[in-house]
């Protein structure tokens, strides 16, 4: 494997770490609903954990409530256990056919939480970026070592390392920044 190979391997690995935090903040509740919110909840569906967005149509009704619409009646049930035993805090109601979920206005204390739970969410975000960085560097310096690249190779490989760190690192700052200025905001 090359310094080039490696590079790429390792910029490919960020990119997977950069969704996998936009999607763990597209899951944090803001003051209004959003089918991102449910969307990854697993349902026992007939002994198999499935994702709610496999199970049922999902859809926002104004800015507070969101519905639910199996395509099994008969998971009903278990897709209101599902959503009692998720952090969302609300309740679900059905009328039979359709489940509808009202997300009540969050206060400033439950705010400041989230604010404080996605702060936490982006420092494991920069630590997995990090751990890229380190796994990346020794493989670099593995190549040095093995006389398969030169020592100005290796500091223009690692050097080219640093600044895509520097780079991931900022877009999960940005990120940050977004999703904070949302939940905060009344």
């Amino acid at each position: 494997m090359t310094a080039k190979e490696i590079l790429h391997d390792t910029e490919e690995k960020m990119k997977k770490a950069i969704e996998s935090v936009t999607r763990q903040f597209g899951e944090i509740r803001t003051g209004r609903a959003s089918p991102t919110l449910v969307e990854g909840i697993h349902v026992d569906y007939y002994g198999t954990p499935t994702l709610l967005k496999q199970l049922a149509s999902i859809s926002t009704t104004g800015a507070h409530m969101l519905t639910l619409q199996p395509w099994d009646i008969s998971a009903i049930a278990e897709i209101e256990k599902a959503i009692l035993k998720s952090n969302l805090g609300v309740n679900p109601s059905n009328d039979g056919k359709i489940i509808r979920l009202l997300f009540p206005e969050l206060s400033k204390e439950r705010r400041q939480e989230l604010a404080k739970m996605i702060h936490k969410m982006s420092e494991e975000g920069r630590v997995s970026l990090r751990t890229i960085r380190r796994d990346a560097k020794e493989h670099i310096e593995k190549l040095e070592k093995d006389k398969i690249v030169s020592e100005d190779d290796k500091f223009r490989a690692l050097d080219e390392l640093q600044k895509s760190v520097d780079k991931y690192i900022a877009k999960v700052d940005e990120i940050l920044k977004n999703k904070e200025k949302e939940v905060l905001e009344f």
